[in-house]
């Protein structure tokens, strides 16, 4: 077995009278990508600090090799000192290092950023670039990445992905972004009260293995003590449930979508005339024709849709895009250069932010939601206990008369929607929701909007969140191209054009058909026998796929396999990232399929 990179023996820490840790043991080998997972408050970013040794632990051993360089991504970089990019990420190379500059301005060039712009004038997402250069600058041995993918935009995070992917030294990385952690990966560390479980397989598996391990503990404990064994399958038994896919919510995301593709695919005159006289309040937003520029630079080209009550739009596209742009034009917050924005009737918005500033630090969470006399809530139009909506929420009773102070920033995220969701609406807006915002709370975010029967207009760049939720997405490609295409990401990359020669045909909701434009194909009334095919075919693919991703996961956990040949190690973390991707594609497929069976056969 090869000596690990770094190791924590007996790690103790208290934060006051709480103990963070307490007999906590790890160790890092080269190659290894790990995520740390746990919930909010559980102490992920405090022991990725002990790891890079910028906090010191109250008990136990750290050990790191001679002669190996770890770098950090904090959460939340600090820029204060820095007046130009360069010198921030040149500050990441090692003491031996100071001539190496061209590596800094090699590795702003990367990522599209200017070495004197100023990190006061900088984006979100320009900043997180700028943090990522730095961590990789001195090409370390050991990454430790806390929310690599806060603010950043599709692109940039697949971009990360193929550099991670292709990194030889160790990574421990701290992640919302089930897509991004899927891809990467090959184990999993659970930090949970303290304790780190590791799992050596992939993200894909956490959840089930989670749940096991949940219930195996459940089930000693309460011969022990039936009251901590109840409260803790209550503090875990919700979040697995939700991140276990319900086929029936499936199946009416994916009629949902139909109905989406179906009214995307005829709009049209004809079409807007009929829908004109249905029930006052089900048209929800109308754009026709919309142009927006500033300056020179076009934002929005030539945009039209109709948005309908019940409709989950997602909005992506590159940082700078405008997508806010977009979201503000679409209600009615900002004016268009030319074209037309109608807004339906009795629209109630409301617009869910992750800024912290309106919590007061000294209030407790009961008065947070209540205003401190009531002791229910109101929560679309029926009164709620307030220790019942705290659940909701994922806080113990315990947790409502404490200070918001003593929450965790993903806690206070919760808390923000907690408060937020009190307000009757129809319309809800939300801008980036998934920035800081633990898995857990996603899950919770996720079934709320299933739930919602209002329409939604979502701003994120979570792919996986985006392909669970809406039944559209409208894609900026920042030429002031914005193209709207039925379904999720995942929808969007298989319908999307491959070169300009594929560019399908303008939509009939586009502009009027010519006679020289190809009729468009009657629906199906039976399935091709392509597809019957396979139906049958994609199991077993999909088992086979499954059966090599477990023995490729097998050989990369091996902690002397990268020692022994790491040629073939790195062609065996790239395979496996690849057998993961079809898996999901395949399976994604098939459910497709099995839906249109179901379909035909009703």
């Amino acid at each position: 077995m090869s000596v690990p990179l770094l190791s924590l023996s007996e790690i103790r820490l208290n934060l006051g009278a709480t103990v963070l840790f307490s007999g906590l043991d790890l160790s890092v080998s080269m190659g290894e990508r790990l995520c740390l997972l746990g919930r909010n408050g559980s102490g992920k970013s405090t022991l990725l600090k002990v790891i890079a040794g910028l906090v010191e632990a109250d008990g136990g051993e750290r050990f790191v090799q001679p002669g190996v360089h770890i770098a950090y991504l904090p959460q939340e970089p600090d820029f204060g000192r820095y007046d130009r990019l360069k010198d921030y990420v040149a500050s990441g190379l090692g003491i031996d290092e100071e001539d190496a500059l061209h590596k800094v301005e090699a590795a702003l060039a990367e990522l599209n950023l200017l070495p004197d712009g100023n990190p006061k004038h900088l984006s979100g997402g320009e900043l997180r670039k700028a943090a990522i250069a730095r961590a990789f600058v001195a090409e370390p041995d050991l990454l430790l990445l806390d929310e690599p993918t806060n603010h950043l935009d599709i692109a940039t995070i697949l971009w990360l992905e193929q550099k991670l992917a292709a990194y030889r030294g160790a990574v421990i990385l701290i992640s919302h972004d089930r897509a991004f952690l899927t891809r990467l990966a090959s184990a999993c560390l659970w930090l949970d009260r303290g304790v780190v479980r590791r799992l050596d397989r992939g993200f894909e598996a956490f959840p089930d293995w989670m749940a096991s391990e949940l219930a195996r503990e459940a089930e000693e404990t309460a011969k022990l003590d039936k009251l901590i064994a109840e409260e803790t399958r209550w503090s875990h038994a919700g979040i697995t449930a939700r991140r276990t896919r319900n086929e029936g919510r499936m199946r009416r995301l994916a009629a949902l979508r139909k109905e989406r593709s179906q009214r995307i695919a005829h709009q049209g005159t004809a079409a807007l005339a009929l829908a004109e006289g249905r029930t006052s309040g089900k048209l929800v937003i109308e754009a026709e024709n919309v142009k927006k520029s500033f300056g020179d630079r076009v934002i929005i080209e030539d945009f039209s849709t109709r948005i309908i009550r019940g409709d989950r739009i997602g909005i992506i596209g590159p940082n700078g895009a405008g997508k806010t742009t977009l979201l503000n034009i679409l209600t009615g917050q900002l004016q268009p250069d030319q074209g037309s924005i109608r807004l339906g009737t009795n629209l109630e918005k409301l617009v869910i932010e992750q800024k912290r500033d309106s919590l007061d630090p000294d209030t407790s969470l009961w008065e947070t939601l209540t205003g401190g006399s009531a002791d229910q809530v109101m929560v679309r139009g029926q009164p709620k206990h307030i220790i019942a909506y705290l659940k909701d929420f994922l806080f113990s009773p315990a947790q409502a008369r404490s200070p918001v102070r003593a929450l965790s920033g993903g806690e206070k995220n919760r808390l923000m929607l907690a408060k937020a969701l009190t307000k009757p609406s129809n319309l809800l807006i939300l801008d980036e929701p998934t920035n800081d915002l633990d898995m857990e709370t996603l899950d919770l975010l996720q079934e709320i909007l299933a739930e919602y029967e209002g329409t939604v207009l979502l701003v994120s760049h979570d792919r996986d969140f985006i392909d669970r939720l809406v039944t559209s997405t409208i894609v900026m490609e920042g030429d002031g191209s914005v193209v709207e295409y039925a379904g999720g990401y995942s929808d969007y990359l298989a319908q999307k054009p491959r070169t300009e020669k594929d560019r399908p045909e303008p939509r009939p909701d586009r502009k009027k058909a010519t006679s020289s434009e190809k009729p468009k194909p009657q629906r199906a009334t039976r399935l091709s026998f392509k597809d019957k095919h396979a139906l049958e075919t994609l199991p077993k693919e999909i088992s086979a796929l499954e059966r090599e991703a477990a023995l490729l996961e097998q050989a990369v956990a091996d902690p002397d396999a990268y020692q022994r040949d790491p040629n073939k190690f790195t062609l065996a973390t790239e395979r496996l990232s690849a057998c993961r991707s079809l898996i999901a594609e395949k399976e994604e497929q098939w459910l497709e399929l099995e839906l249109m069976r179901e379909s035909l056969e009703g």
